[in-house]
């Protein structure tokens, strides 16, 4: 069987299996998987919705479409958690469980609170799997833009949703950790706040980030930043989707340190970022030397342009991501 559908497939109710089983998917472009108890079973399959009737076939129909029952949630959430929700009481507390391959299982249901903070989630009756996809080297033609001689320069992905900024972030990390042609590899520090980077399983990279990479998984992205240049020396600092006050004091702070910053932000484009009040520092103060701006015009992960601090165009085109994203 295939790794990635015997991955999947592990964590499934029997019943689900069963159905997976009599399709014809192709596990490589399974982009996610959506339970809701008492509705339809719905997947996302090459960027595109569809609901899965009970023989296995891909339909329109919402008729058609297997129901999702109390059993498959409470089954699926046993395989998931390994019998023990419990054990996994802090993850789930962030609304997600990273499993073997580094699929997310994201998890939602009544949430308990404590002192008006999120202390669990229980009767859990929304499960959503998103396939992990890597796509090495499709960070290749943009590495010459991010090196200025032979420094790395403070770089920032501006993207939408949907359009590859985490996984461009992955290979560019995984590059200046091996090593890029005439440049030999360095340290780089990854705060994975949401798992997605290097999607940790069980405190293991499931993504390739390099040789020389440390991960900090499941951690603010602030204070994860502040911990790496105490304890690990990073040359490089990578985070995704910076947006708060303090993730913006802290990577000034890192900067300062002399440490490169590699980081994403959600946005159309520099104009987009510099309207929001909390991000305008970024562009005004010209913290960052390298404005990487993506869209989904073409497919996911197509590059718009390039802009140095001082707004020159290094880049104006389309490049596609290897493979898309």
């Amino acid at each position: 069987m295939h790794e990635k559908k015997k991955e999947i497939m592990k964590i499934l109710s029997a019943k689900l299996r069963k159905i997976l089983e009599n399709s014809d998917i192709d596990f490589e472009r399974l982009q996610e998987l959506r339970l809701r108890m008492n509705e339809p079973f719905i997947i996302r399959y090459d960027g595109k919705e569809y609901f899965v009737a009970e023989n296995g076939s891909l339909t329109k129909e919402y008729e058609d479409a297997y129901e999702i029952n109390a059993a498959d949630i409470k089954e699926t959430l046993e395989y998931i958690s390994s019998f023990s929700l419990y054990a996994y009481e802090d993850e789930i507390r962030q609304g997600f469980i990273t499993v073997q391959g580094g699929h997310r299982i994201g998890l939602a249901g009544k949430v308990v609170l404590e002192q008006g903070r999120v202390k669990s989630v229980k009767h859990i009756s929304f499960i959503n799997i998103r396939m992990s996809h890597e796509k090495k080297g499709c960070g290749t033609e943009i590495m010459p833009y991010i090196y200025e001689g032979n420094q790395i320069c403070h770089t920032l992905i501006i993207s939408p949703p949907g359009c590859g900024k985490t996984t461009l972030l992955r290979d560019i990390v995984r590059m200046i950790s091996d090593g890029f042609k005439n440049h030999p590899g360095v340290s780089v520090g990854v705060v994975d706040e949401r798992s997605e980077i290097g999607a940790c399983y069980r405190g293991i990279p499931q993504n390739d980030v390099g040789i020389r990479t440390d991960i900090l998984d499941c951690c603010p992205k602030a204070e994860g930043m502040l911990m790496l240049i105490r304890s690990m020396s990073p040359a490089v600092i990578a985070v995704d989707e910076i947006g708060k006050r303090e993730d913006i004091d802290a990577l000034a702070y890192v900067m300062n340190c002399g440490c490169q910053m590699l980081a994403t932000v959600h946005g159309a484009s520099v104009d987009d970022v510099k309207n929001k009040p909390i991000l305008r520092k970024l562009v005004e103060e010209k913290l960052f030397k390298r404005f990487i701006v993506l869209s989904g015009r073409e497919i996911p992960g197509t590059i718009e342009s390039i802009f140095d601090e001082r707004g020159s165009v290094l880049y104006d085109g389309k490049i596609a991501l290897a493979g898309g994203a």
